[in-house]
């Protein structure tokens, strides 16, 4: 009896140890997917904060510029159209030199524009090249106005924090694979002779493997389902700290994450689970006890 329990608790244990083993590397993988996610959402938002300033000629009448604001906002790369008359212009520049500089000239000088954001895959050079010659075949346009070494800048550092965020994620993802591989391995060690036992009395290999391949599948899903609180969890005290944050958060995106994680630790634990037991039904008697 007391042998009973001692190999009980020792199963138990082994269980507690490759759950929480699990849970913790598909912790730190999910954990790296929504950075990723998170920064490429910061990442579309600072390109869509580029501005495109359209100088509209002074002769423009209203109704032309209304149809041509329209054009805009339909078309593909635009997300965001904002009209300024001249007595705006006028009232935003005073705001900003803080003294009135038409009653210094006797005249207004600004022309009425548009500003212009881009949607965030159109807002690089290339793009905002061909934009930028169909806007002004317009007779509407006087020129069109953009930082062009600001827009180069963001989108390399952009490629450059891409790559080394690629990097870092596919060596997390190898360390990880090994990781569950070894605790497996370790777990499918402890019951190397039930393994030889039952393949003694007569049992094939897939008999054999498939209770250790579902438990294996059991096991990924416990870690992932315990991996996925602990992401809710940091998610909710990331976003107590920084209110900010809930407006980059996206639920499908967050859900299909969650769902790749459950699908990596099942995906992980079975296919090690089957490779450890398989070794084991391969290896010779003797060799079981190093």
């Amino acid at each position: 009896m007391a042998e009973k329990k001692k190999a009980e608790r020792k199963f138990v244990g082994s269980t507690i140890t490759t759950v929480v083993s699990l849970a913790l590397v598909l912790f730190m993988l999910g954990l790296l997917g929504i950075i990723v996610l998170n920064t490429s959402k910061l990442s579309d938002n600072l390109k869509e904060n580029i501005g495109i300033q359209i100088i509209l000629n002074d002769n423009a009448k209203e109704v032309d510029i209304q149809h041509f604001t329209k054009t805009l906002d339909a078309s593909d790369y635009v997300k965001s159209t904002e009209f300024i008359n001249k007595e705006d212009a006028a009232k935003r520049l005073q705001e900003d030199l803080g003294e009135d500089f038409i009653a210094f000239l006797g005249y207004n000088p600004l022309l009425p524009s548009i500003n212009v954001h881009l949607k965030a895959v159109y807002a690089n050079t290339d793009s905002i090249a061909w934009i930028e010659q169909e806007i002004l075949h317009s007779k509407l346009v006087k020129e069109l106005v953009y930082q062009k070494s600001l827009v180069s800048m963001i989108n390399e550092n952009v490629q450059k924090i891409g790559l080394v965020i690629l990097a870092f994620s596919s060596l997390l993802m190898v360390i990880a694979i090994a990781l569950i591989n070894n605790t497996i391995r370790l777990s499918i060690y402890s019951k190397r002779f039930i393994i030889r036992t039952m393949q003694l009395v007569g049992a094939t290999q897939s008999f054999v493997s498939w209770p250790f391949v579902l438990k294996g599948i059991k096991h990924g899903i416990y870690g992932a389902v315990i991996a996925i609180l602990m992401l809710i969890g940091v998610l909710y005290f990331a976003q107590k700290q920084l209110p900010e944050l809930v407006e980059l958060q996206d639920e499908t995106m967050l859900a299909t994450l969650f769902g790749m994680v459950t699908v990596i630790g099942i995906i992980i634990s079975g296919i090690s689970t089957a490779l450890a037991v398989r070794k084991y039904l391969r290896v010779k008697s003797d060799d079981l006890y190093y």
